[in-house]
């Protein structure tokens, strides 16, 4: 099965592409690509938000993901709240136009299904993900190491 997960943002959307088989648990998960989808800054959010669908798109042609985990918004008081929320509004709608399946999950269940508790730090998440997928180095930038951890999430949860 392959996952794809996103960890929603307006200048930058991170995205992740595993390849799993097996069970969760005791199978094998693989690191199939990584990275950013990152927004023009200059120009307005409409604009950044259609590059995000554009971008999506093609992610979504090329690796043609059997199943989509998305982070849940965490809602708290910051000036980027609103055009995070619609720009991961963009990926919930460009992924039912592909008609590919999504799971959501909120950073705390992130954190619990790879660090084993709901409070861990970014390095505990990281090493596990480094772990899961076997990796020397770590994925870079934190984006798409943060959007890993949502897509094993999705495999550990099935």
């Amino acid at each position: 099965m392959r996952i794809l997960g996103l960890d929603p943002g307006l200048a930058r959307v991170g995205y992740g592409v595993i390849d799993v088989d097996g069970r969760p648990g005791s199978g094998r998960q693989q690191l199939v690509d990584c990275g950013i989808i990152r927004t023009d800054p200059g120009r307005s959010d409409g604009d950044r938000m259609v590059e995000i669908a554009r971008d999506l798109r093609q992610l979504l042609r090329t690796w043609k993901p059997q199943l989509a985990a998305v982070e849940k918004f965490f809602f708290y008081r910051s000036s980027t709240t609103i055009s995070v929320v619609q720009a991961r509004g963009v990926l919930m709608m460009t992924l039912a136009r592909f008609q590919v399946p999504v799971v959501e999950f909120p950073p705390m269940q992130i954190k619990l299904a790879l660090a084993g508790h709901g409070h861990a730090d970014k390095d505990d998440v990281l090493d596990a993900v480094m772990r899961e997928l076997n990796l020397e180095d770590p994925p870079r930038p934190d984006d798409a190491a943060d959007a890993l951890a949502v897509a094993l999430t999705g495999w550990f949860q099935r």
